[in-house]
């Protein structure tokens, strides 16, 4: 069975048919920079874009990166506020043309993608998922059953939101060196062990391509660690998941 999904980032917007029998991209993804400002009509347009570029015309799943109940988006922290309170499942379902839109946060997303096909099929207890990119999503499960809107990039690291600390785009912004963004990265998970005592911590994001360059340095964190399988087409595959009961 084949579903569209669509992954909203800060910095880009990819989608494809996701293969929901096989857990994988059924065709290589297609994608775009995010506008600037990342305004609901201008983010809207390229999620348009993306879809019509595969002449998709059924179901599609969104993620958007930010807090979303009942397909409206509570929280805009990498993006225009002016996303905030909007039902963006009906935009996008009316830009579309009035093909089904179902939305969810990006990193939940990732985490069913996850727990369903990748790095967590399978495990019980406590599984955090982290997306690491311009910001730091969390998915957080329980014996497999999904806690959604976590946003645990925003738990205050050194008087600072975490995300601002130990995601890539702080690494990039500050020139860091792997092994000082590691360090960082360490105190985070630490952090979020003390609070949650997470059996395993999955690492997605485009970073989840090279776990060789900081995975090895981090230490003294007791749950184990390892990077996300489906990488950074994690968030399409969830986004696809989701949309799959509006396929009938």
């Amino acid at each position: 069975m084949q579903i569209f999904g669509v992954d909203i980032g800060g910095s880009g917007i990819k989608g494809a048919p996701a293969d929901l029998d096989r857990g994988e991209l059924a065709q290589e993804r297609h994608k775009v920079l995010t506008p600037q400002p990342a305004t609901p009509d201008g983010v809207a347009g390229c999620v348009v874009e993306v879809v019509r570029h595969f002449g998709w015309d059924g179901p599609v799943g969104v993620t958007f990166p930010g807090v979303v109940t009942g397909g409206v988006t509570r929280t805009a922290a990498n993006m225009d506020k002016g996303w905030i309170g909007v039902d963006t499942a009906t935009l996008l379902s009316q830009r579309l043309g009035g093909q089904p839109v179902t939305v969810l946060n990006d990193a939940d997303a990732a985490g069913i993608a996850e727990m369903t096909y990748g790095a967590g099929k399978g495990r019980g207890g406590t599984v955090i998922m982290l997306t690491l990119g311009t910001g730091i999503g969390s998915a957080l499960f329980t014996d497999g059953r999904l806690v959604p809107n976590t946003e645990l990039g925003h738990l205050e690291l050194k008087g600072h939101d975490a995300e601002k600390r130990a995601s890539v785009k702080a690494k990039e912004d500050g020139d860091l060196t792997w092994e000082r963004w590691a360090h960082r990265v360490q105190r985070y998970l630490e952090h979020v062990e003390m609070l949650f005592s997470p059996d395993l911590f999955i690492i997605g994001g485009g970073v989840s391509r090279k776990p060789e360059k900081f995975l090895p340095l981090i230490e003294d964190v007791r749950a184990e660690i390892v990077p996300a399988k489906l990488q950074n087409n994690a968030g399409i595959v969830g986004a696809a998941m989701a949309a799959r009961g509006s396929a009938g």
